[in-house]
């Protein structure tokens, strides 16, 4: 299996940018998982065969345009996560979560490189 990554990325209001993407940009709505409070914890969208990931980290997060700064986390499918898991924890990475069963057919686990940046590794499980 080739190698695939999708760009996940931070959203203050991920409803509303979902529905701004689709607009503005053509995107198309894969998956949109909301809360019982109705916000969006996980979302996908599709153009062409690309897919793009967003959510809501919390309340403690700030836009990249009230940070000024980019916020970002790149999501990467890879063939055995638990052994890249195993390779990553190995070479010292900060493990924030480990490799887990995800409610739409993943299993992942998230950590970040050495400058915080944040990762997610996945593997199609379903």
């Amino acid at each position: 299996m080739p190698s695939e990554i999708s760009p996940y990325l931070y959203y203050e209001d991920a409803g509303a940018a979902m529905d701004w993407l689709i607009e503005a940009f053509g995107f198309e709505e894969d998956m949109r998982m909301t809360s019982d409070a109705g916000r969006v914890e996980h979302g996908q969208l599709k153009l062409g065969d690309e897919i793009v990931m967003l959510g809501e980290p919390g309340s403690h997060y700030e836009s990249p345009n009230k940070r000024g700064g980019a916020t970002a986390g790149v999501h990467v499918y890879v063939d055995d996560v638990d052994k890249h898991y195993e390779q990553a924890k190995a070479a010292g990475a900060e493990i924030h979560m480990e490799p887990t069963d995800q409610p739409y057919g993943d299993r992942r686990y998230d950590t970040e490189d050495l400058e915080g940046h944040n990762w997610f590794f996945a593997q199609r499980m379903g």
